[in-house]
């Protein structure tokens, strides 16, 4: 237990980095890749009721826990957990909390440095006249996209700088660090992104083709098709994207809420958050990738190349349709943009670990921070290096997708039906300076959980495609006796190469499955060299109470 004196400097502070922590690179480059891969218009509807019935009452239920466990000194998940129960195996849930930040940060600081180069080269004008064939060899010759093991030199040079600025800023500790970090990224986030918006908003028709306007981007986006409201394939997107924009599941919002006081209001200050995720995301995320895109190259286009790498491949060429002037204005907005949103959302990432390690080995802010980085820089590589062999995507569906549900699930049970709903109900309310609707209480105890439990059983058993008629296919094919039709991302599937096999070797050469699965070892031992550390801190706290 610590005898730390971090707190935060001000509630606007706090509330900043909180929504800093939310803010990140999906809800500029997932989120709208999300909606054209979901029906337009049609995803933002499961993706608010997401919001309300999963994302609102996770936020209150993390930032109670949070609270809850600060009283008794602890600023990690484990011991928080602990706190909560008498049933001890409930710290070694709350390992994800830990190891679910780091692993998403080894690749995520990764992104992050690619939009740190991107956004010097696009200060440099280095951007200027090249078309799309022209960025994408520049993409792939960057993070070096060619035969045997990659070793892209400056690639791996801007990620060990963006590293380092991640570790220095978390040494200086809460209100010296971070908090003084969101106060100047998230405006600046903000401003960017507003001016953004507007270039988009004011482009309209460009007369690039029949359909070039960002008007019809926004309308696709904007305008729901209700006939394909049934589809559970949308609903499984949108609750998914919920996970990612919130930081929820991951033990983040445990930590930062650690530092309050007792009678620090945590419901409005977690809505206040939770509101501001949702603006960036929905109002600034969905006005500029893919309504320019549209504007310049069409739906059919976007809708047939929609993805993540366009942050990378598309705008800047896209920006240059603007004028050289423009280009470069809108290029550093852009880049810049998602530079603070991936900085805000990994220095949450890293706290977890922070609060860890000073509070139950003793260990100071500078060595905390480096021996972060030095983990960081040992789970990061293989992404970097092995990147082409499916590592990177690896490192992203166990730990920033399926880590997130579990973990979540399992918290989101202990407070309702273990550390129990009067208790927890009257943490969420204490201290509060709003009226917290009494509707969120069944909603949290029983709504919450279905909800999560049902993501979570159909991403363990998702059919071929995951449309509703797949289900139904698949039933049909279960029970006649042919078996169940494995989507290729289905956790099943995933975990036992239902539809490939086991091959590890080819022509003599190790396959890609063999990165991948090297990659789910290495993953498991770092997760259970956390369990050795918790257990190794909970007997520590057993002989420090008996002596």
């Amino acid at each position: 237990m610590s005898n730390t004196t971090e707190s935060w400097g001000s509630r606007v502070g706090l509330i900043l980095a909180m929504a800093g922590n939310a803010v990140g690179l999906g809800n500029f480059l997932r989120f709208p890749v999300q909606a054209v891969q979901n029906g337009g218009g049609t995803f933002i509807i499961p993706y608010l009721v997401s919001f309300l019935l999963m994302g609102i009452p996770l936020l209150w239920v993390e930032w109670a826990m949070g609270r809850f466990g600060g009283r008794f000194g602890d600023h990690s998940t484990p011991f928080i957990l602990d706190n909560m129960t008498h049933k001890r195996f409930w710290k070694y849930f709350g390992v994800f909390g830990i190891f679910t930040n780091m692993g998403v940060m080894a690749y995520y600081t990764y992104i992050e440095s690619w939009t740190l180069t991107y956004t010097l080269k696009s200060l440099k004008g280095d951007f200027l006249g090249m078309d799309l064939d022209a960025l994408d060899s520049f993409f792939n010759g960057y993070v070096d996209l060619g035969s045997g093991i990659n070793f892209p030199v400056w690639a791996l040079l801007a990620f060990l700088i963006t590293l380092s600025i991640n570790i220095y800023i978390l040494s200086r500790g809460l209100s010296a660090g971070i908090e003084k970090v969101a106060k100047i990224a998230m405006p600046l986030l903000i401003g960017f992104g507003a001016f953004l918006a507007i270039m988009s908003w004011t482009t309209g028709s460009t007369g690039r083709c029949e359909d070039c306007s960002t008007f019809v981007g926004l309308n696709f986006l904007w305008e729901p098709d209700f006939t394909t409201l049934a589809n559970p394939k949308i609903w499984l997107a949108a609750a998914g994207q919920i996970f990612f924009t919130l930081s929820v599941g991951m033990g983040t919002i445990h930590c930062y809420s650690s530092y309050l006081k007792q009678k620090d209001d945590i419901a409005l200050n977690a809505m206040s958050a939770g509101w501001m995720n949702g603006f960036v995301e929905i109002v600034l995320g969905s006005a500029v990738v893919i309504p320019i895109a549209v504007g310049y190259l069409g739906l059919d286009w976007v809708v047939d190349n929609a993805g993540f790498m366009m942050a990378f491949k598309t705008m800047p060429f896209l920006f240059d349709q603007w004028g050289s002037v423009l280009a470069v204005i809108a290029g550093v907005a852009w880049f810049g943009l998602l530079f603070f949103a991936g900085i805000t959302s990994s220095l949450a990432m890293g706290t977890p670990w922070m609060g860890f390690v000073q509070d139950e080995f003793g260990w100071s802010k500078n060595r905390s921070a480096m021996l972060l980085g030095i983990a960081i820089l040992a789970m990061g590589l293989p992404t970097i290096f092995f990147f082409e062999k499916g590592v990177f995507d690896e490192y992203d569906y166990w730990t920033g997708t399926v880590s997130l549900v579990i973990f979540a699930l399992a918290e989101v049970i202990l407070f309702a039906w273990v550390f129990g709903m009067d208790k927890g109900w009257k943490e969420i309310t204490d201290g509060a300076d709003m009226n917290v609707p009494r509707i969120y209480r069944p909603i949290i105890k029983y709504v919450t959980p279905l909800f999560i439990g049902i993501i979570f059983l159909t991403s363990l058993f998702k059919p071929l495609n995951g449309e509703l008629s797949d289900w139904s296919t698949a039933f049909n094919s279960l029970f006649s006796g042919q078996g169940w039709p494995w989507a290729n991302d289905s956790i099943i599937n995933q975990i036992f190469h239902i539809n490939t096999g086991v091959q590890w070797v080819a022509d003599g050469h190790f396959t890609n499955m063999f990165y991948v699965d090297m990659s789910r070892f290495f993953l498991l031992a770092c997760f259970f060299a956390l369990v050795a550390m918790v257990k190794v801190a909970s007997n520590r706290r057993k002989q420090n109470a008996s002596s």
